[in-house]
């Protein structure tokens, strides 16, 4: 019997890799000590508790600051209550909520399928990914993020479309990228969740105006176009088409009119695949493939935004099952994705090797984009169930009436014997165009189966000149 055959077993397999996360996770990467959540709580002290504005804020030390939008510090006004520590701990449960959240849309049918055991392993392999093991270590809001956009492609899924579209309007506000979702929904042809998002968004954002009106004017007329608040182009946290083309023209400025062809060509083939995606009602593949789309069109892209994977990794995991090569090819992306490989050209990236290894998860994303299994069968989807009021329950077939020995030898079959029968017949499912299927009573039996700290943030750690 294999090891993990027994209860006994899967424990200790579990808990050894645990292990190995854990001495991995201590050891090899480069642990963030929160730097982002104290420049969120720091700017939200100096805005409450010292009359300061958030954009004025900088962690001591740097010149990095608040660089979201006036609704995200609008919505972390409750860290003024709490000390640094106490924030830290509410960063940390909210991560872990908005990660449950995203393992149960993308994969909560088949890790259920799988108990306890499934749940555990998915967990360890998840706490390896650099993108989330990052997203915890700074204290970002990533995943809650990805959470709130999830959450309205399950409503649409599941048809409870009146709220759909809210999630997206709120992570739009919080941060601009998302709101490429937005445009998502009118391929979709969904004008009433765009509707919402975009109401959502501006609601938001005016309320930000309304309770910061001096910091809204800063942000909407100055700050939101000045990408050197963010920090370096060519810094090799930074995943992007932008930052390929900073790399390569490191130390001049790279060129606009690159950057505007790339982002067409990439504009256009994610349009093209989401379509077909949508085409065949595929939405979980659209959402995934925009994400992917997001990512390289920021113009700047930290590793640890590349959460927005994850819907595409799960896509073609669970593609790979069905598939042994896709299952490869998965299995080699996420090594790649654990691998923190782009920080072996830290200090430089130039040459081929930098061109090609600086970029690495620049080429997976791009890979995504271009060959991500969507609008195929359904097997690359959660099996998001429909409200039972949204869908009719199929007939169930009766049983069939048993008659006696002496009315079947006799030549006209009684009425009681011809209503049973038309009972216990093939039940019909209107739903599928009135295809017939054999109930259980008239089906033949199925034959028998066989038996370090100098570099404390992905942007705020400046490579040597």
């Amino acid at each position: 019997m294999r090891l993990t055959g027994t209860d006994r077993g899967r424990l200790l397999f579990v808990l050894a890799l645990a292990t190995a996360v854990a001495v991995f996770t201590a050891t090899v990467p480069l642990l963030r000590d929160w730097f982002d959540l104290r420049v969120y709580h720091g700017a939200i002290d100096a805005w409450i508790h010292h009359g300061g504005s958030v954009y004025d804020y900088r962690v001591p030390g740097t010149e990095y600051g608040f660089t979201y939008p006036p609704f995200a510090a609008v919505s972390m006004l409750p860290m003024a209550l709490f000390g640094l520590h106490a924030a830290i701990a509410v960063g940390l449960l909210l991560n872990l909520s908005a990660t449950a959240f995203v393992l149960h849309v993308l994969a909560g049918e088949r890790l259920r399928r799988h108990g306890w055991f499934g749940l555990a392993v998915t967990v360890c392999l998840l706490a390896l990914l650099e993108p989330v093991r990052d997203t915890f270590s700074f204290g970002q809001v990533n995943l809650v993020l990805l959470a709130l956009v999830l959450g309205d492609a399950w409503l649409l899924s599941t048809g409870r479309t009146r709220w759909a579209g809210v999630g997206i309007g709120l992570a739009a506000a919080i941060k601009l990228t998302p709101a490429i979702f937005i445009v998502l929904l009118l391929l979709a042809r969904r004008p009433r969740a765009a509707g919402t998002a975009v109401g959502v968004a501006a609601t938001a954002t005016a309320l930000a105006a309304w309770v910061m009106p001096d910091a809204s004017r800063f942000y909407w007329t100055e700050a939101v176009w000045d990408t050197t608040r963010i920090g370096r182009l060519d810094y090799v946290s930074n995943q992007s088409l932008q930052g390929v083309l900073a790399r390569l023209a490191d130390p001049a400025e790279p060129s606009r009119a690159a950057w505007a062809l790339a982002a067409l060509a990439v504009l256009g083939v994610w349009v093209w695949r989401a379509r077909r995606a949508l085409a065949a009602d595929d939405l979980l593949g659209a959402f995934a493939l925009t994400g992917l789309a997001a990512c390289l069109l920021s113009p700047i892209t930290w590793v640890h935004h590349l959460v927005w994977l994850l819907p595409s990794l799960a896509i073609l995991f669970g593609e790979g099952l069905r598939r042994r090569r896709l299952l490869w090819i998965a299995g080699g992306l996420y090594v790649l994705l654990c691998s923190s490989v782009v920080w072996l050209w830290f200090d430089d990236a130039s040459g081929i090797d930098g061109f090609v290894g600086s970029n690495t998860y620049v080429w997976i994303t791009l890979g995504l984009l271009l060959g991500l299994p969507v609008g195929q069968a359904r097997v690359n989807r959660p099996p998001w169930r429909r409200r039972t009021s949204d869908t009719a329950p199929a007939p169930s077939p009766a049983a069939p009436a048993r008659v006696p020995a002496s009315a079947s030898q006799s030549a006209e079959p009684s009425s009681a014997a011809m209503t049973a029968g038309t009972a216990a017949g093939p039940a019909v499912d209107t739903r599928r165009g009135g295809r017939s299927e054999p109930t259980g009573s008239t089906r033949p039996a199925a034959p028998k189966p066989q038996s370090s700290s100098e570099r404390a943030s992905s942007y705020t750690a400046k490579p040597p000149a």
